[in-house]
């Protein structure tokens, strides 16, 4: 018997692609998302930061939810060591230019044009760029080159950046100041303090069907010291532990499930 069967699930707990809806509002996620908003409202750049699993993703998947698109051409990229060329080809398509050309110059043409087609059309053009710390130094400036319109007073196009700790190094470099100088919104997310992994805890398991708490306390100071507040790591754990409960018939998700789902991951 499976963990889902045997616990009562209605749905997978501690999914990576929850709805947005059913979000556990995790410290600093509105105030992340009210500066994305703000950066945005200015044809700006704004940073999210954190480490590897600290709900990165999520912030940038809830703030952009918030975008309706009769007014905003949104366009995520999963961010890569890849060349410039792969970047601006990736962004052509993103908002439906033609970027089958190996021509630098070219490409970046295309995707100004592209820009400017998207804001008479009166929407508002949103570059989502996951990962953004793994950019190549040269991406950051050619990034600035194609939102400058009239030697930049018409912020037409808003950036978000989201990526580890040393996307702030790669954004001090010389060559990537002038970008550097549109950031307007800085949110740095940490890992999850005791009380709020409880929470969120407790929340995924109602979203998932159950009620009542199935892990002891033990448990989740367990997932919490092993997971150092981190989501993504803390979801491992949860369901890891819930799948050892559920093999030795009990009920209650004890430390030691934990413990040993522990030497499941990395």
């Amino acid at each position: 018997m499976g963990y889902r069967s045997f616990f009562g699930f209605q749905n997978d707990p501690f999914p990576q692609d929850i709805r947005v809806e059913d979000l556990y509002p995790l410290p600093g996620l509105q105030a992340a998302t009210e500066r994305f908003m703000y950066a945005l409202g200015l044809g700006a750049v704004s940073i999210i930061t954190g480490d590897v699993g600290s709900g990165k993703s999520t912030a940038l998947r809830y703030a952009s939810s918030k975008l309706h698109p009769s007014q905003y051409k949104v366009v995520c990229l999963t961010a890569s060591t890849g060349s410039i060329i792969d970047v601006l080809r990736q962004l052509c398509m993103g908002f439906d230019a033609d970027g089958n050309s190996n021509s630098l110059a070219k490409l970046s043409r295309t995707l100004r044009a592209a820009i400017i087609e998207i804001t008479q059309r009166k929407q508002m053009p949103v570059l989502i760029i996951d990962e953004a710390s793994l950019l190549r130094l040269e991406i950051f400036a050619q990034l600035h080159t194609i939102s400058q319109f009239d030697m930049d007073s018409k912020p037409l196009l808003s950036i978000v950046l989201a990526g580890q700790n040393n996307l702030i190094d790669k954004l001090m470099f010389h060559a990537s100041r002038p970008l550097a100088s549109r950031v307007i919104g800085r949110s740095h997310l940490e890992g999850l303090k005791y009380k709020d992994m409880a929470g969120y805890i407790k929340h995924h398991l109602q979203v998932a069907g159950i009620k009542e708490q199935l892990f002891a306390d033990e448990a989740i100071l367990a997932i919490h010291q092993g997971s150092g507040g981190l989501l993504r790591r803390a979801n491992l754990l949860a369901k890891g532990a819930l799948l050892a409960a559920a093999h030795e018939q009990c009920r209650v998700v004890a430390a030691e499930h934990v413990r040993m789902a522990s030497t499941e991951i990395i």
